[in-house]
């Protein structure tokens, strides 16, 4: 493969675009101080890191509905069409997922459910800025999976109540929602609290605290996976418009400091366009600081000589976002094996994938995308199988062939399980049986 890159990446593989601290330290006590002393840990956390602690983190029904009254008619009407979309793509998914039962043989019945998860507690970022569209791809899938009990908690941003964030939190179905951010609010729902529920199961984004929070708890409750810092990838020949590719690259760059925007571009004169433009629309871009900074740092420009080999180092990056911006886009389909979400066309945007179109937004990075998929319906689900033998005969055959299979592996007490159902129901007979007892079978 040939490539050159028209623009590379200023910062070491594997660095960070901010000063290192021992994340998994800090991490590890906050949990282990939350754990033992509940509450009062949970509220001195919150106090030191984002200045904020209220009578009680838990938003009442009146709280809530402030903070809908505080939101403009056309906020909550597009949270509401929003999360019609995402509600209707989880159905679908939800709706693609079955239990069956088959016969595998006469009398012998093998099953498989699938069973929501009973709570989950869905962490909702706002640091910088009111993501409340995670509200609607953590809590509002949670509930097209079924979950009966779902915890939502998201942080105060500058010591106030993020109105649209709560809204769209209450109208995607959280049972509870807790003003609580960070580490402190991830180890409260994991291990619970005096007045925080424990909960099953942890889903959604975060910074690099809340990751490796979800990461030290994964066991103890379980997870959607371990998301890092936004990436978008987008791959694009000669048709693609150069100021349409730069502005894209930027809408995932803005997500902080530290998020990789990549081009892999057939065109020399696409590629170097869209470095120009990039360079052009920073200046005015209100959160240029931090696009600017991922770019600067992380952002790549690369000219392959093929769109086959476009496809091939695309998959090695295994990039969160792909935008495809070729004549065909829908090759991407058939050509492309590792990715967390692909957007087809100049008509498709990540952004719309972040906040708009349907589909759910926590998505793998860090090259995840080689072994899993993003968050759907089917993470909320657990599937359990059954069996059930109604064939004596069938149960007798089975027996005979539990014993020989077991003593091949030496587990002569699961031969004996074995044993004892081909002697009931087929006549056999065994010495470790007493001959009184195989009088009475």
């Amino acid at each position: 493969m040939t490539v050159r890159y028209l623009k590379s990446k200023s910062q070491p593989p594997n660095s960070a675009a901010t000063p290192q601290v021992d994340v998994s330290s800090v991490v590890k006590g906050v949990i282990d101080d939350v754990r033992a002393n509940g509450d009062a840990a949970v509220r001195k956390y919150s106090a030191k890191f984002d200045r904020w602690s209220p009578a009680s983190f838990k938003l009442s029904q009146n709280d809530i509905d402030a903070a809908l009254a505080a939101c403009s008619p056309q906020t909550i009407a597009d949270i509401k069409e929003v999360q019609k979309n995402v509600r209707a793509f989880a159905q679908a998914q939800r709706d693609s997922i079955r239990d069956f039962e088959y016969e595998i043989q006469p009398g012998v019945h093998l099953g498989q459910k699938n069973l929501p998860i009973n709570s989950v507690g869905a962490y909702i970022p706002g640091g910088r800025y009111p993501l409340l569209a995670s509200a609607h791809m953590t809590i509002l899938t949670a509930k097209v999976a079924g979950v009966p009990y779902v915890v939502g908690c998201t942080p105060p941003i500058a010591g106030q109540i993020p109105h649209a964030t709560v809204a769209a939190m209450h109208l995607a179905g959280a049972d509870e929602i807790h003003l609580l951010g960070g580490v402190q609010a991830i180890a409260a729902m994991a291990v619970g609290t005096e007045t925080i529920r424990k909960v099953d199961f942890l889903a959604g984004p975060g910074n690099a605290y809340v990751a490796e929070g979800k990461r030290q708890l994964f066991g103890e409750v379980g997870i959607d996976l371990f998301a890092g810092p936004t990436e978008i990838l987008i791959v694009a020949d000669e048709t693609a418009d150069p100021f349409t590719v730069a502005t894209d690259l930027l809408s995932q760059a803005e997500h902080g400091p530290d998020s990789p925007a990549v081009l892999i571009t057939t065109s020399e004169r696409v590629g170097q366009a869209a470095i120009d433009i990039i360079n052009q629309l920073l200046p005015n871009l209100s959160t240029r600081e931090l696009a600017g900074t991922s770019w600067d740092r992380f952002g790549e420009a690369i000219l392959v000589d093929s769109l086959d080999e476009a496809w091939r180092l695309a998959d090695e990056y295994a990039s969160e976002h792909v935008q495809i911006f070729t004549k065909r886009p829908r090759e991407a389909l058939e050509k492309m094996t590792a990715y967390g979400a692909l957007f087809l066309g100049e008509k498709t945007c990540v952004s719309y994938g972040d906040k708009v179109i349907g589909t759910n937004h926590v998505l793998p990075t860090k090259k995840a995308a080689r072994y899993t998929g993003g968050l759907w319906v089917g993470k909320y689900l657990r599937t359990v199988t059954y069996q059930e033998v109604t064939s004596s005969t069938a149960s007798g055959e089975l027996g005979r062939l539990c014993g020989r299979a077991a003593r091949a592996e030496q587990f002569e007490g699961h031969a004996r399980s074995g044993d004892l159902r081909a002697q009931k129901y087929l006549g056999d007979r065994y010495d470790w049986i007493p001959s009184s007892d195989q009088a009475n079978l």
